[in-house]
């Protein structure tokens, strides 16, 4: 049956495949660029390492990377009882709701949190004990409200008052890893469940992509000159959450920050009409959001005070009269946007759905490792490639590749 143009009819069962458990990458390689790279060139696939991408690449590409960091979101609390109570930080709700201002608070804030083991948590503060440059230091959490969907609001303070809550989660938490790996995060997590070009904190789950590029790596790009540029999306838990409804009409995206430099947006106007090359479904999903932000300037100047793309807004028919606007005059409307307002950089929210039906604008190809059945991932992959997605995860699979966060890799050209 033809996959349905419109992707509010998308059935996400069609986008079911085997998964063995045994293919889920339980640890990561010894080596990040020993992953194996399988390469879809206009449907041809062909099996390499990742070491040998530069190799890879069409000329004059421009590849993108999202340099978000992780944050120890995870936090495990005791009650006065004794009981634990696991607390996973989602996104902060006061003083700040913007994630980089937020982790430079000290003494209290508000965040959105999961909660686990919370049943038992009725009321009164949890605390957690842990050390600072090998001084006592203590975070106090309680519950403020719970919401629909089984989220709460948790205030925390903590001694001493004058840690930012950065420094906090530094010290007192643990690496949110991916769910399906079962296990506890390890000292090896915290170095290679980050890209080694990782900067800004706010990240919940890395950009896993990134995870197979060495400094080695990189500067062999350069050498033989591709380009390169960074954005910044901080990946939420929404990453991890399955598609439960039948259709995608009944599924909402996740929201999730970004912020681009003005900097990139002129390499990208200057780099036009060269291949730009996505690595990972967070950037490629920055980039697209970036040319609806700026058709949203091009046509409604006013809308700069609300920075945001929403689920459907790329399967909106046009009005009567409104023209496709191409994406070089939306990347001027975000410069002459950053011109207004005095701004350094962008600084948005986008709840894209990519999915079959999808037409992209910025982006020509993907890097990207091997995704859930039956998730929004795997959509993008399916709208890049179209039908072609079975035959490379059936290729994938039969040909022994590792799967999800700390499994191989994919160069996706179509």
């Amino acid at each position: 049956m033809p996959t349905p143009t419109d992707p509010h009819q998308l059935r996400i069962q069609d986008f079911h495949y085997d998964l063995p458990a045994d293919r889920i990458a339980p640890e990561p390689l010894p080596d990040r660029a020993a992953s194996r790279l399988l390469v879809s060139r206009q449907g041809v696939i062909s099996d390499t390492v990742f070491r040998e991408l530069p190799g890879e690449l069409p000329a004059d590409s421009l590849l993108i990377f999202n340099d978000t960091r992780v944050v120890r979101a995870r936090l495990l609390a005791q009650r006065p009882s004794g009981g634990r109570v696991e607390l996973f930080c989602l996104e902060p709700v006061a003083p700040h709701r913007a994630i980089e201002p937020a982790l430079q608070q000290t003494s209290a804030c508000t965040w959105r949190c999961l909660v686990g083991n919370g049943r038992r948590w009725k009321s009164g503060p949890v605390s957690l004990e842990f050390t600072v440059d090998n001084q006592p230091a203590t975070l106090w959490a309680e519950r403020q409200a719970i919401e629909v969907g089984g989220e709460s609001l948790v205030d925390f303070r903590w001694e001493p008052a004058t840690l930012p809550f950065a420094e906090v989660l530094r010290a007192a938490g643990h690496l949110p890893l991916p769910p399906y790996l079962h296990r506890p995060d390890t000292a090896t997590d915290a170095v290679r469940y980050q890209t080694v070009y990782a900067a800004h904190e706010g990240a919940v789950a890395a950009p896993t992509a990134g995870l197979h590029f060495t400094p080695e790596l990189l500067a062999e790009l350069a050498e033989r000159g591709i380009a390169t540029g960074h954005v910044t999306l901080h990946v939420g838990a929404g990453t991890f959450q399955p598609v439960k409804a039948e259709t995608m009409a009944d599924h909402s995206m996740h929201a999730e920050p970004i912020i681009v430099q003005a900097s990139l947006l002129r390499q990208l106007l200057a780099h036009r009409p060269h291949p730009v090359i996505a690595v990972g479904t967070t950037s490629l999903r920055t980039l697209e959001s970036l040319y609806w932000l700026g058709a949203t300037l091009v046509r409604q100047p006013t809308a700069a005070a609300e920075l945001r793309v929403t689920q459907w807004q790329p399967y909106a028919p046009l009005a009567p009269g409104e023209t496709d606007v191409a994406p070089e005059a939306a990347l001027q409307a975000l410069l002459h946007h950053l011109d207004a307002t005095g701004s350094a950089a962008i600084e948005a929210s986008t709840q894209l759905l990519i999915a079959p039906g999808y037409r992209f604008r910025l982006a020509q190809g993907l890097i990207t490792n091997f995704h859930q059945p039956e998730s929004t991932l795997l959509l993008l992959v399916s709208a890049l490639l179209g039908p072609d997605w079975r035959r490379v995860y059936t290729h994938a699979l039969n040909h022994g590749y590792r799967f999800l966060s700390y499994g191989d890799s994919s160069l996706l050209l179509p």
